[in-house]
């Protein structure tokens, strides 16, 4: 992790429905269960799944694995679907221009992935993505990163701040935060950021692009790093 003194700017970038399309993802994992196991497990462990997400706040997969396991100990089959997850080719789910946006940001000031999740599957997600070496090692993974940003802060002080997000709330909260100090960048990708109704309940982030290659545009590259 490159921690240095105090930055111009630092670039904080989601990466769920971000720079990866996590809604493939799971569709390709209902596939999977569906196609291996039966509707029925299917069923079983994405409700499990919902119910890990509502007690954690972040989707664990290998948590809601390990819960459905414990429901079932005498189907040995399920054991397998541990290796698909960690085998997943998380590289070929990076949303077209993902690595150039982090590319050319990184060429205006720190980039860091600021990402929640569990202390194993997300980290490998980024890793294996090629996220983390796009990143140089600037990864934190948080429970609620929103709740962090005083350790954000810490770890990669700056004078302003970009936060690239597909969720509002997310956004939102972290302009009541910081405020002035940062612009947040609302990217509609993924069933949070397509949600209307949500959408339309919290204010408007200070700039919005349609998929995070709209951030490769010159013109919005220079609205973002104006507001900065």
């Amino acid at each position: 992790m490159n921690v240095g003194g105090l930055a111009d700017v630092v670039f904080l970038f989601d990466v769920d429905n971000t720079l990866l399309d996590n809604d493939q993802v799971t569709r390709d994992l209902r596939d999977h269960l569906a196609a291996e196991y039966g509707e029925e497990v299917r069923d079983r462990y994405f409700a499990l799944f919902e119910d890990v997400r509502k007690e954690t706040g972040y989707a664990d997969y290998l948590g809601a694995l390990q819960r459905y396991r414990l429901e079932d100990m005498r189907d040995p089959r399920v054991l397998r679907l541990s290796s698909w997850l960690l085998d997943y080719p998380f590289a070929e789910r990076l949303y077209p221009g993902a690595l150039e946006v982090v590319a050319r940001f990184a060429r205006k000031g720190s980039a860091v992935v600021l990402s929640d999740g569990d202390a194993v599957f997300q980290p490998l997600k980024v890793e294996r993505s090629g996220l983390w070496e796009a990143f140089a090692d600037n990864v934190l993974i948080y429970v609620h990163k929103e709740r962090e940003l005083e350790n954000v802060e810490r770890l990669f002080p700056a004078r302003r701040y970009v936060m690239v997000d597909d969720k509002v709330r997310i956004l939102t909260v972290i302009k009541e935060a910081w405020g002035a100090r940062v612009t947040t960048v609302f990217v509609r990708q993924g069933h949070y950021a397509l949600d209307a109704e949500t959408v339309a309940s919290y204010p408007v982030p200070d700039v919005v692009v349609e998929s995070i290659a709209g951030l490769l545009d010159d013109d919005v590259l220079a609205r973002v790093t104006d507001r900065a």
